[in-house]
């Protein structure tokens, strides 16, 4: 499946949480014969099966399912690292005449992928990250958030406050070089990518229906486990990565005998529909997403074909 001019075709089925990725993903893929690549932050650890929503092997139809369940939840996990692996994985995908698909709503990991950003080789400096981590602990994360806005508030606008892993790489990247994280971005860009790419993005003319969809999978993950799984990560202290993800941190007040458990699980609800307001954002920002808007059809076989319409026509399948 390599195209004349050699460039890999790539299919991307991007959106917020709970929007319907998953299913469009696997669709796609049983119809095309591709296989999915993940492209979540959160679904590369092991173990964080239920707050992360990943899909059950039911859902995934015998469809493989890359970079997904594979870390050890103690471990950071950055961008670079994402597209190292995830372009190790297009390649062997469509070495086999497949189709690659990336499905995930990272949009910092898609868009850095398929632009073929090249990361620099910049060290780290451990007694600055443990500054950094202790001011966070000290006086929160959101004190070091605004420190990166105040000295690169393009990378910042990109990340959520409680990401620390990647907040204080990126405040790092400029302590240490002196030029921030986002220009090196704007700098890796002048390679050409490898890659002819669609990206179909979900989304809702119906904001509220999204939310809907929110609060009734955050319901049926506290049915499913996610209370137990919060439990053992809440533990570990040494999950630092893992212990930010959404639907952990909120239950920590239940945890400690500081609030009950339903307040804790409508606090999940809440941070989840500000996290899917995020989510869209970043992908609107995007001129290259060519979007299906969910409620204006009538059922998921509609959004499938017009999906299926979408990545034929650009990707000439």
């Amino acid at each position: 499946m390599i195209y004349e001019d050699s460039r890999i075709p790539v299919a991307a089925i991007v959106g917020p949480t709970a929007s319907g990725k998953t299913a469009l993903g696997v669709e796609a893929a049983k119809y095309f014969g591709g296989e999915v690549i993940s492209a979540d932050s959160m679904q590369i650890y092991k173990g964080m099966d239920v707050a992360t929503a990943k899909p059950t092997e039911e859902e995934k139809q015998g469809i493989p399912h890359h970079l997904m369940d594979f870390l050890d939840r103690e471990c950071s996990f950055s961008v670079a690292d994402f597209v190292e692996l995830a372009g190790m994985k297009i390649r062997e995908i469509n070495g086999r005449g497949k189709l690659p698909i990336i499905v995930g709503g990272t949009g910092l990991y898609i868009s850095s992928l398929l632009d073929n950003i090249k990361f620099a080789e910049i060290k780290s400096d451990e007694n600055l990250r443990k500054s950094l981590e202790e001011t966070a602990r000290t006086e929160g994360n959101e004190k070091l958030f605004k420190r990166l806005e105040a000295v690169d508030p393009e990378t910042a606008a990109e990340l959520h406050p409680n990401n620390l892993v990647r907040v204080i790489r990126a405040i790092e990247v400029y302590e240490l070089t002196g030029k921030k994280l986002s220009q090196y971005k704007v700098e890796s860009r002048l390679i050409p990518t490898p890659y002819k790419s669609v990206i179909i993005g979900i989304g809702y003319n119906d904001r509220q229906k999204l939310y809907d969809r929110i609060n009734k999978r955050v319901d049926i993950m506290a049915q499913n486990g996610l209370v137990e799984e919060a439990k053992a990560v809440y533990n570990n202290s040494a999950m630092k990565t893992a212990a930010n993800a959404i639907g952990y941190k909120e239950l920590i007040p239940y945890f400690e005998n500081r609030a009950e458990l339903a307040v804790c699980i409508d606090k999940i609800k809440q941070e989840t529909r500000r996290y899917a307001k995020r989510q869209l954002t970043w992908f609107r920002k995007n001129a290259e997403i060519q979007w299906i808007i969910a409620d204006e059809f009538d059922n998921t076989q509609e959004i499938f074909a017009k999906c299926k319409k979408i990545i034929a026509k650009e990707l000439n399948l």
